[in-house]
This record gives structure tokens, C-alpha cells and sequence, in this order.
């Protein structure tokens, strides 16, 4: 614990105490950001896709249950 405490001392002496705190703010931001972006809900995805109009073969593919076109 006290070499953190000789760790803060430094960095406030080399880059002064608005720059440390500026960088502990902008820190805490982002971790609060991490943790609001895990506990918000995933997206839901279509669960019918739109059909692939350029490549019928892999929705007969699809259809067939085959995962090559053409198999």
C-alpha cells in the first residue's frame, strides 16, 4: 500500500494536480461506461433474416438445411 501511495506523490509532483485529475475523472467515466454497456440488454436480432435476393441458391440451401448451396 505504501508504494502506491510514493506512485501518486510522483505522479502529482511530475504532472501537477490538475492533469491527475483529469485522468482519474476521465478514468472513472469510462469504467462507468464499461459497466452501464454490460448491464444494458443485448440487442435483439431478426430472427428471419431478409432473404438473400442475388443468391437464391443459398436459400434453397437454407431451405434444404445444408450448409454449402449446391450440396
Amino acid at each position: 500500500m505504501f508504494e502506491v501511495l510514493i506512485i501518486l506523490v510522483v505522479l502529482l509532483v511530475i504532472f501537477g494536480a490538475g492533469k491527475v485529475r483529469g485522468a482519474g475523472s476521465d478514468l472513472g467515466a469510462a469504467v462507468k461506461g464499461f459497466r452501464k454497456a454490460l448491464k444494458a440488454p443485448a440487442p435483439e436480432r431478426p430472427a428471419d433474416p431478409l432473404p438473400d435476393a442475388e443468391f437464391p441458391e443459398v436459400l434453397a440451401a437454407r431451405a434444404r438445411g445444408s450448409d454449402k448451396p449446391g450440396a
